[in-house]
């Protein structure tokens, strides 16, 4: 039996990674563990554990990687901490990590040092802030590479890694998003007390390469907000440095009946909101990978997903109160169109189990080698 760790620090990689930890847990072939830290652990966050916990999977363990400095160096050297201690009680043949959060990059390097192969989910994605770099030193110190698509496997390539140590399978939260599980509106709506017929959906995320002007551009965002119309259902930004500034910004939308705040939500219930919302504005990569499937308009904000494959017609904008006004006041009148999208086709948990079930999967050197182009 093959022992797997995954290691979620994010709602947003919970989202990504929650079909695969489900579908491996049925098979008799696999023991997983889940290491739960970062923002689930922290209350001002929404405490979404507890969205784990319901889940109810076998072997949970929580760690609290939270420092007081909230810099991301001792963030990331905390992590390392409570994971490999973790990765001795268990001895895991596999580590699965996905993304670009110091988190990620504990968890390879964690694994690349103790002889543990990493299993990487959506590496070879260009974004053009510090999450690239993280990224991307998360590829290579990673044995296997589970991407989103051609292009992603084609840039790993490019970067040394082997040809057959990475596998196309696609986004893994397309899963969710084609599920017909998914909530009705009216029971997320009553959930959440959400009592807009129509609202726009507001997820704005620091980026710590301009941290010094955060404090301006998520001002010049909610002043936009105010002088618009449209009413919001608004969701904390991740916790990266800068996000308590855009959070206490966002005290100027308190007691303001075209607002409703919230630190977190449930991913599925999140997904049905987005799939019945007039449009999303801010800088979540839910814009680029989740809202082009539901034919949602998007206002992009800044830079934090420049360079991002996209793949819908989304309205650019840069941090300027005139410009996100500009868009807003043209947003109702923005054609839209379902895109497929080259993220997947909701297969990816199925996909992932196929390339794990392969012997040569598990025969890889550990030993990685650089391939020349």
């Amino acid at each position: 039996m093959k022992k797997i760790v995954f290691l979620t620090g994010t709602r947003a990689d919970f989202g990504k990674i929650k079909s695969l930890i489900s579908i491996l847990e049925k098979q008799p072939e696999f023991e997983v563990f889940v290491f739960v830290t970062g923002m689930h652990l922290q209350k001002e966050y929404g405490y979404t554990l507890i969205e784990i916990e319901r889940c109810n999977f076998k072997n949970l363990h929580t760690f609290e990687n939270h420092t007081h400095e909230t810099t991301m160096d001792l963030t990331l050297a905390k992590t390392i901490e409570g994971l490999s201690s973790y990765c001795k009680q268990v001895n895991p043949d596999l580590i699965v990590i996905h993304g670009d959060r110091v988190e990620t990059l504990a968890g390879a390097i964690v694994g690349s040092l103790n002889n543990i192969l990493v299993s990487h989910i959506e590496g070879g994605e260009i974004s053009g802030t510090v999450d690239e770099l993280i990224r991307h030193s998360v590829s290579k110190l990673s044995h296997l590479h589970f991407v989103s698509n051609g292009e992603a496997a084609k840039r790993l390539i490019q970067m040394g890694e082997m040809e057959s140590a990475v596998y196309t399978i696609g986004s893994p939260d397309i899963d969710i998003l084609f599920s017909d599980k998914l909530p009705d509106l009216v029971i997320v709506k009553d959930y959440y007390e959400i009592d807009f017929d129509q609202y726009a959906i507001v997820m704005f995320h620091p980026v710590t390469t301009e941290i010094a002007a955060m404090e301006e551009y998520a001002l010049n965002f909610v002043q936009a907000l105010l002088a618009d119309s449209h009413n919001y259902v608004v969701i904390f930004p991740n916790n990266d440095l800068g996000s308590t500034t855009i959070i206490k910004t966002y005290e100027l939308l308190k007691n303001n009946n075209r607002f409703r705040i919230f630190p977190s939500l449930r991913f599925e219930y999140f997904l049905t909101l987005l799939k019945n919302s007039q449009f999303i504005i801010g800088n979540s990569s839910a814009g680029i990978r989740e809202a082009p499937y539901y034919g949602i308009p998007i206002i992009n904000i800044g830079t934090r997903q420049l360079n991002r494959a996209i793949h819908a017609d989304i309205i650019n904008v840069d941090y300027s109160q005139e410009n996100i006004t500009k868009a807003l006041r043209s947003i109702d009148l923005h054609q839209t169109l379902k895109m497929d999208g080259d993220f997947g086709q909701g297969n990816s948990a199925a996909l992932f189990l196929e390339c794990l079930m392969k012997k040569e999967f598990w025969q890889l050197n550990h030993q990685k080698q650089f391939r020349d182009l």
